[in-house]
Order: structure tokens, then C-alpha cells, then sequence
């Protein structure tokens, strides 16, 4: 276990790491969770043995959004240079190479609903809200949330959640596209850290290539998404886990991958 007062990251055995926002009860991104979450992504990044990781936080909520208190304090050209720092923090986790998941309970308002956003898979317990509530504040979203969210619902639904800022229940996030799962309360991080084994189980160097060709071909013409494909690929043939997961094949067990 290690990270500042306001994030702690955990590194297991399995391959799985959990970076848990510790301001509770809201985990609102002011200056020092930012700059936290900033230097946890970095370590991530350099952190070659992590095959997934969970994003979760404490207490009841996910996160509240931006600390409005903080910000109302800062003057304008604070909050021009907060913002970027804000939004590259949100960049930095959803820029890791490998996996991640956000586990939600509670409220992910604005900021946190673009943090969950910045994530590859979402599961919410059943009982949470998520928006993007920056237009009732007079503002927009400014972390991805723009960008991220028509990315993954389509424009119409997108606009309607931006437009309106709405916060919406689990299940509405569910029928959405938001969430990938709802869970009872009691078993979100159960839920949460069984889709990150299942992940981490399979070869890591594959998993990284194949979110780098999803992400990177979104939006490329197709027969340069194909390429972009093909590189990918080329990247695992001369992987020991290739090797590795056909002998384990042929001797009818389950393979032993090293990231190798």
C-alpha cells in the first residue's frame, strides 16, 4: 500500500491494483486531490506488473465533483489554471495503458462523472446517481466530459445528459450505455474486483495492445483502424505468453502469463 493522505494505491499479487480516493465524504477534486491522483496515475503508468486497475473511493460517495468551496475562493485566473490540471488528471488515468475499472456508489457529479468517464468499464451499485451537473452551475464540462460522453452514448443522449444536467439512477445509466453493471451496494467492490481478475488473467501484453488498437481506431477510417489492428497484433508474436498460452492449450491447463 502506498500514495498521499488523499489517495492510496494498492499493488496485489494478482495484477490488480486499487487506487481508492480517501477525502471522504464527498472526495471533491480540489487542489490536493488533484495533484494526488495526478502523481498516482504517473506511478501506474511506470508500474509495468499492473494488469488492471479499479478505481474506487471511500465512504458513501464516489466523488462530488470539483470542491466548489475551494473554487470559489479562487480568482479567475486560478480557475483558468486549476481547470487544465483538473482535466489532466482525468487525462492521466484515462491515458493508462492497461484496464480500468471505476467502482461507483453514491454520487459521481460532474468532475466525478467525468473521472468514471476517463474509465474503460463502470460498475455502479445500485443505489448511485451520476451527471454531469456543470450547466446548472453556469459552466461546462471541462475534465472530457464533452468529449468522453458522445464518444460513448452517441450525441443525442449525450446532449440530453449535458444539456439538462440531470443526475441519473443506476439503471437509467444501465438502459444509457453509462454502466457496463449494477450491483446491490454490498456487492460493488466484490463485483468490481471480480471483472479485474478475470482481466488480469488473461495476457497482459495482449490486453494493453488490444485497449491501445480500441482506442487509437475509434475514430480512424477503417482500413486504417485495420492496420492499426494488424501493428497491434504483430506486437503478441513474439510474446512468451503466445507460447505459453498454446502449450497450456495442448496440456489442457490453464496458462501461466508473465507479461513476457
Amino acid at each position: 500500500m502506498s500514495g498521499a493522505a488523499s489517495v492510496r494505491l494498492e499493488a496485489r499479487d494478482d495484477g490488480v491494483r486499487v487506487l481508492t480516493l480517501a477525502r471522504p465524504p464527498v472526495n471533491a477534486l480540489g487542489r490536493e486531490l488533484v495533484g494526488d491522483l495526478t502523481r498516482a496515475a504517473e506511478r501506474l503508468l511506470a508500474d509495468d506488473g499492473a494488469r488492471c486497475v479499479v478505481l474506487r473511493t471511500d465512504g458513501r460517495h464516489f466523488c462530488a465533483g470539483a470542491d466548489l468551496k475551494e473554487r470559489n475562493g479562487m480568482t479567475d485566473d486560478e480557475v483558468r489554471a486549476f481547470v487544465p490540471r483538473l482535466a489532466g488528471a482525468v487525462r492521466a488515468i484515462g491515458d493508462l495503458p492497461m484496464p480500468t475499472i471505476a467502482a461507483v456508489r453514491g454520487a459521481a457529479a460532474g468532475g466525478g462523472c467525468e473521472l468514471a468517464l476517463a474509465c474503460d468499464l463502470r460498475v455502479l451499485a445500485e443505489g448511485a446517481k451520476i451527471g454531469l451537473r456543470e450547466t446548472a452551475l453556469a459552466i461546462l464540462p471541462g475534465a472530457g466530459g464533452t468529449q468522453r460522453l458522445p464518444r460513448l452514448i452517441g450525441l443525442a443522449r449525450a446532449k440530453r445528459w449535458i444539456f439538462t444536467a440531470a443526475m441519473f439512477d443506476a439503471r437509467d445509466a444501465l438502459a444509457d450505455g453509462v454502466a457496463d453493471r449494477v450491483v446491490p451496494d454490498p456487492e460493488l467492490d466484490a463485483e468490481a474486483d471480480r471483472i479485474a481478475r478475470t482481466i488480469a488473467a488473461n495476457g497482459p501484453v495482449a490486453v494493453r495492445l488490444a485497449k491501445r488498437a480500441i482506442d487509437a481506431g475509434w475514430s480512424l477510417p477503417i482500413d486504417e483502424a485495420l492496420e492499426l489492428e494488424w501493428g497491434c497484433y504483430q506486437g503478441v508474436l513474439a510474446t512468451e505468453d503466445r507460447v505459453e498460452a498454446l502449450r497450456a492449450f495442448a496440456e489442457k491447463r490453464p496458462p501461466r502469463f508473465t507479461g513476457r
